[in-house]
């Protein structure tokens, strides 16, 4: 068996104030010719990333309505995640080698995780590279596939090195339909019959995501030694080079020389499935230098996500420097709590960004240190786009658009109508 993931139940019901009751009933209809369904998600981490914290509601909501889902992470070691995070690297078109040795350890793991998937669901979901081969382990074991198997896409494909996704796309192209994040990211080259976009989401009410006072805000970050009486400005994300870090720093020594109290923070999750995320913590941490108005924060100090909830409701701009990205949900947890965001023209951000109303696309570092010094220097401005921004992604980025479209697309493996998926609708249909 591999590893479950044990989630704390939800209720749609709670969810009805927030996105009105037309929303819920249209859900409970979609859920009810799946009641009883049983439905696994397949990951590779149990935290760190967004697709852990999406799972973490996304399952329990999915018991809610009426299906029997669970989730499961497959097992591996410090090998085996090394080598997936040079599979994610090359397929984002990271100049890092994939080789026989590389190719090795995923056939490897893969197999094993496939021998210890031990039970037969109605649905299979399965995110991303690390898991994908299972399915094909399997068949190639003389294991009948039973039910309808999903692989779930997180990343930006577009530039990927073409000699992995070469090697990648017999494994996935078997798969009875692939879901992407954008239209943009979809493989033409591709088998598989039925594509689907689904952008991902936020959960309003998880711990990040949910009203916090003043003064719990304070009592939160007290021990961090962030001054609430100073503009913050923060961004939450890996510290990797498609995030860029070492960008928002230089951002920010511009904008001190306009505003002298400003202050920075960088969060980051040092996760199980990315063994180079200490390395370029400490890259970073001495690229930052000694500036006491610069904090460093990571879960090995107690930030977690009541933390991030409280630094975003607090910083005055919140960054999002991506070069790369798969989407780039902290965007929407920014806009959710009411805060502009000057962000990286990449991935999924645009589709969250509208320019000049919900907060700035920049591309260098001198077009961000600029438009995070117009919003410090104009509040109502920020305050504006801040509202505007958490009504955009009360429309369009909230958990249970994203569980009323993973329904519509299950019904349509099943051959009964499912409704517009949003975000491009079904892509192919086969």
């Amino acid at each position: 068996m591999l590893s479950p993931v044990t989630t704390t139940p939800k209720s749609l019901d709670d969810y009805r104030e927030i996105v009105g009751e037309e929303v819920i009933t249209e859900i409970r209809n979609l859920a009810a010719p799946l009641r009883g369904a049983r439905l696994i998600h397949l990951n590779s981490t149990a935290f760190g990333g967004g697709v852990a914290e999406m799972l973490t509601s996304l399952v329990p909501l999915m018991n809610d309505v009426g299906l029997k889902a669970e989730w499961q992470v497959i097992r591996g070691d410090e090998k085996f995640f090394n080598v997936t995070k040079t599979m994610h690297d090359c397929l984002q078109g990271t100049s890092v080698s994939w080789n026989q040795y590389t190719t090795r350890v995923w056939l490897q793991y893969n197999q094993m995780n496939a021998k210890l998937f031990d039970q037969d669901y109605d649905y299979v979901i399965v995110h991303d590279p690390q898991p994908a081969g299972i399915l094909k382990m399997l068949e190639t074991g003389d294991k009948a596939r039973h039910g309808k198997w999903l692989w779930r896409c997180h990343i930006d494909l577009t530039e990927g090195q073409e000699n992995v996704w070469q090697f990648l796309e017999p494994f996935v192209e078997i798969y009875d339909g692939v879901i992407f994040s954008l239209e943009d990211y979809v493989k033409e080259s591709l088998g598989t019959a039925r594509i689907f976009i689904l952008p991902p989401a936020i959960d309003p009410l998880s711990p990040k995501n949910i009203e916090l006072s003043p003064e719990v805000i304070a009592q939160v970050l007290s021990p961090y030694g962030v001054n609430l009486n100073r503009p913050l400005i923060l961004q939450v994300s890996r510290f990797d080079k498609a995030k860029n870090p070492w960008g928002v720093i230089d951002a920010y020594r511009l904008v001190k020389r306009e505003v002298p109290w400003v202050q920075l923070a960088l969060v980051t999750s040092l996760a199980q499935d990315d063994p180079d995320s200490r390395d370029y913590f400490e890259h970073v941490a001495k690229y930052a230098g000694g500036d006491y108005d610069v904090y460093l924060l990571t879960n090995l100090v107690g930030v977690g996500n009541v933390e991030v909830n409280a630094l975003q409701r607090s910083a005055r701009v919140v960054i999002q420097n991506s070069a790369r990205e798969g989407f780039g949900l902290v965007v929407s947890e920014a806009l959710w709590k009411g805060r502009p965001v000057v962000a990286g023209n990449a991935g999924g951000i645009p589709l969250q960004i509208i320019y000049g109303k919900t907060g700035y696309l920049v591309n260098t570092v001198e077009e961000c240190a600029n438009r995070i010094a117009y919003l410090l220097k104009h509040p109502q401005v920020a305050e504006r786009m801040g509202q505007a921004g958490k009504e955009h992604v009360r429309q369009n980025f909230l958990i249970t658009r994203y569980l009323r479209d993973y329904l519509k697309i299950l019904n349509r493996l099943s051959g009964r109508p499912g409704g517009p998926v949003t975000g491009g609708l079904e892509y192919r249909s086969g």
